[in-house]
């Protein structure tokens, strides 16, 4: 294509022939002493095999626009032949079309640009584009509010908030705030970010899939209960090492626990496979503006105990992917697609399209599940989201049972601490999963467990 600061001099088309004269090109020498080579005039042999080269190059020339004429005029031809012809002018033409090509939004980025314009009519939220469609949202517009608002009340730097019903994948809540920068929530569910010790839930799985572990299965370990060292994991052989069951662990987030469980009981494989399953590094989530999601093979034993613990700040998700995960988890191991709108109505009132869950895979089997489910079972009752759940004479706030999972570390984009909570409820029948995300400076607003708790007391009022 060409710039429009060149249309006032075009250059001269170029001749296409078998041979071709650049003349503009040609550099002319003068000089004196201009040597001028002698040319041997072919005799013999050497003058038969010219002349037949010649008359060759003469016959080319004659039949080469005929050849096109016919073929041109020829109602079936040759299907190599048609290719032929035709791959010069494709090429030609391939560079403009693709400029002209544009993709067509899908349905979900549709109803996501939408949403913050929604109306809504009780709890149901919907909004109509520019020709006239109309799209009814599965989102659940109270508890939709009353996250948004406590977000805005506490003005968080960062936090999004996803919830998803994990029988179906119809999303329930989908919003986001940021007193920093009002343009990070439009993309933020879709956007990746350390998974930091959500991670500990794809090696829980690692183990559990391949029955290396049950729920009860106790694990040793040396040092800190929260090291971020894994050189000082391995236990001692003189004994005197920590034991710690993996339900336990799982509630407190012990690195050192699940960063041995990854190495030394589920191994490389196992884990990534895990991670291949639960859908990193490959275009999961089609039609939805999320990024796919990322985990990187560790290239040595440290590495992969960094990344069972949750501490590899490379392994990053989305907080619509992680959402999908815990509606998986809560739904057997079935993932199914996630989805904005419950129906699309036309303008004469025509339902368009109607909602229908589809699965995109199995995570886990429905026994893997129910271990998990047992596991992120602590978190709530004794582990790192209990105050978050309970008053101050540790009566809970929520009478309903909740698998839970927290995350905590550093980032930079944008920069602070982040503050993960996933979470579904009820834990035999789930109803509802959630993930909350919140990113905090040096000095903290709130937690994402504040924000899940806020979200699970409304959904259950």
């Amino acid at each position: 294509m060409q710039d429009l600061k060149h249309l006032s001099h075009k250059k001269k088309p170029y001749k296409i022939g078998l041979f071709r004269s650049d003349k503009q090109n040609k550099r002319h020498v003068v000089t004196a002493d201009l040597v001028r080579p002698k040319i041997s005039i072919p005799t013999g042999s050497k003058l038969k095999r010219l002349k037949m080269l010649l008359l060759f190059i003469a016959v080319v020339l004659v039949l080469t626009p005929l050849i096109f004429m016919m073929l041109r005029q020829t109602n079936l031809p040759d299907f190599a032949t048609e290719k032929w012809i035709t791959f010069f002018r494709e090429s030609a033409n391939e560079s403009a079309e693709a400029a002209k090509t544009t993709r067509t939004p899908s349905r979900f980025e549709i109803a996501s640009n939408l949403l913050e314009t929604a109306d809504s009519n009780g709890s149901q939220l919907s909004a109509r584009t520019q020709d006239g469609y109309q799209h009814i949202f599965t989102i659940d517009g109270d508890m939709q509010q009353r996250v948004y608002n406590y977000l805005a009340k506490n003005r968080v730097p960062y936090g999004v908030f996803v919830a998803i019903e994990p029988s179906s994948g119809r999303i329930l809540g989908m919003t986001a705030y940021s007193s920093i920068d009002s343009s990070w929530p439009k993309q933020s569910p879709y956007e990746l970010y350390p998974m930091a010790s959500l991670f500990k839930i794809i090696t829980a799985s690692a183990a559990l899939e391949g029955h290396k572990i049950t729920p009860d299965s106790v694990i040793e370990f040396r040092g800190n209960s929260y090291s971020e060292n894994p050189k000082y994991w391995d236990i001692s052989p003189r004994g005197r090492n920590n034991r710690m069951d993996v339900t336990f662990a799982m509630g407190k987030s012990i690195n050192p626990v699940y960063g041995r469980v990854a190495s030394d009981i589920a191994g490389k494989s196992s884990v990534m496979e895990s991670v291949s399953r639960f859908g990193f590094n490959q275009e999961l989530l089609v039609g939805t503006p999320a990024k796919p999601s990322q985990a990187a093979e560790p290239a040595s034993s440290n590495a992969l105990r960094l990344m069972g613990a949750g501490l590899d700040h490379d392994v990053k998700i989305s907080p619509l992917h992680a959402a999908v995960i815990m509606s998986a988890i809560a739904n057997e191991g079935k993932m199914m697609a996630p989805s904005l709108t419950n129906s699309v109505v036309d303008s004469n009132g025509v339902v368009k399209e109607l909602f229908a869950p589809r699965e995109l895979r199995r995570l886990v089997t429905p026994e893997t599940s129910m271990s998990l489910k047992q596991m992120l079972s602590s978190t709530v009752l004794t582990g790192t989201s209990r105050k978050a759940f309970h008053d101050r004479r540790g009566r809970p706030l929520i009478d309903i049972p909740i698998a839970a999972k927290t995350g905590s570390i550093n980032g930079t984009d944008p920069k602070g601490h982040y503050s993960w909570f996933a979470a579904f409820a009820p834990i035999n029948n789930p109803r509802i999963a959630l993930v909350a995300l919140v990113i905090n400076p040096d000095k903290w607003k709130i937690k994402a467990s504040q924000v899940g708790e806020q979200a699970l007391e409304e959904f259950f009022k």
